[in-house]
């Protein structure tokens, strides 16, 4: 898999990645419930085998958080990377701080104490990247201050237990304000660079190119939509779809058909071409989504392909056709 640079964070990553908010839920429809605070939903065995499948197709980079899954997630993680040593030793992890399940909490001693669960949930000692987690509704001084989570993030700078500091918030909207600050050497960005959706370029892809941050985009495939094409019945977690995106994505799927690309590979690889823009990390439930996205990374898409699919590109605004 072709791997880039993140920014100014020191690290090279697979351009896709796996993003772990729904590892292990065994049906899509229970995301929701995982999400909305019912992690016994989550499946650890299935997440594990979802785990070491993504590493064993090739994948480099792992996202979590806390948050996911009520902990599960990272325990899941760190119970892959332990059975397996051989795929881990090749793998990077993120994680994040500041927000769980029993809400936010950004003061310094919080970050400190979770990073030190995170390590042992992870069985890290270190890591490249710590995300500041969905600061929304904070003000960035609560945020930023040398008492607050930047703050402790630049102390695990100093002692060597983190390469570089991040931020990681739900909303494009909060995203832009702290990318533009210059202080953060990455960014993960969700809800703001797909084939249907290029908000990112109002104020997040130029800060980013200003300050030489590291993206990674989440929700790359739109909820599926970008990796199956328009389907009865489908549930697209809190997406709603127009007719004329709908309709849109069906023409990018006839060419994708015509050169023989797997549509998910198209939309991830789409991304990545972005000169900021690292990876993606497509979430996936099940080994078979994992290794299926991972491999979408690997595909040789020509150039005439993305000269093609150009004109087809386009910002739908969210909430009225998307």
């Amino acid at each position: 898999m072709q791997k880039k640079k993140l920014g100014r964070a020191e690290v090279e990553v697979g351009i896709v990645g796996l993003g772990a908010a729904f590892i292990g839920v065994p049906q899509v429809e229970l995301a929701p419930k995982v999400y909305g605070g019912q992690p016994q939903h989550m499946d650890l065995e299935l997440g594990v085998r979802a785990v070491h499948a993504a590493l064993e197709a090739g994948c480099t980079l792992i996202d979590t958080a806390p948050l996911y899954g009520d902990f599960r997630s990272e325990e899941l993680i760190g119970r892959a990377l332990r059975e397996r040593p051989d795929l881990a030793a090749g793998c990077t992890v993120t994680t994040k701080v500041g927000r769980i399940y029993a809400g936010y909490d950004f003061s310094y001693d919080a970050v400190m104490r979770s990073v030190e669960a995170s390590q042992r949930r992870l069985g890290l000692e270190r890591f490249a990247v710590l995300y500041i987690h969905d600061p929304m509704g904070w003000p960035m001084e609560q945020i930023m201050g040398p008492d607050r989570a930047l703050g402790a993030l630049r102390h695990l700078q100093d002692q060597g237990i983190v390469k570089a500091v991040g931020i990681a918030a739900n909303e494009p909207d909060t995203n832009a304000p702290y990318i533009e600050t210059g202080e953060f050497d990455a960014a993960v960005v969700p809800e703001a660079w797909s084939l249907l959706n290029q908000k990112g370029l109002e104020r997040i892809m130029p800060a980013a190119l200003r300050h030489n941050v590291g993206l990674v985009v989440a929700t790359p495939l739109e909820r599926g939509l970008l990796a199956t094409g328009p389907q009865e019945g489908i549930d697209y977690l809190a997406r709603r779809f127009s007719p004329r995106v709908l309709d849109r994505v069906s023409k990018i799927q006839a060419l994708c058909r015509e050169y023989q690309i797997p549509l998910a590979a198209a939309s991830l690889q789409w991304c990545t071409r972005h000169a900021q823009v690292a990876a993606t990390i497509p979430g996936a439930r099940t080994p078979e989504e994992a290794r299926e996205n991972t491999l979408a990374g690997q595909v040789a898409i020509p150039e005439a392909f993305w000269k093609d699919l150009e004109p087809l590109v386009q910002h739908w605004e969210s909430g009225v056709d998307r």
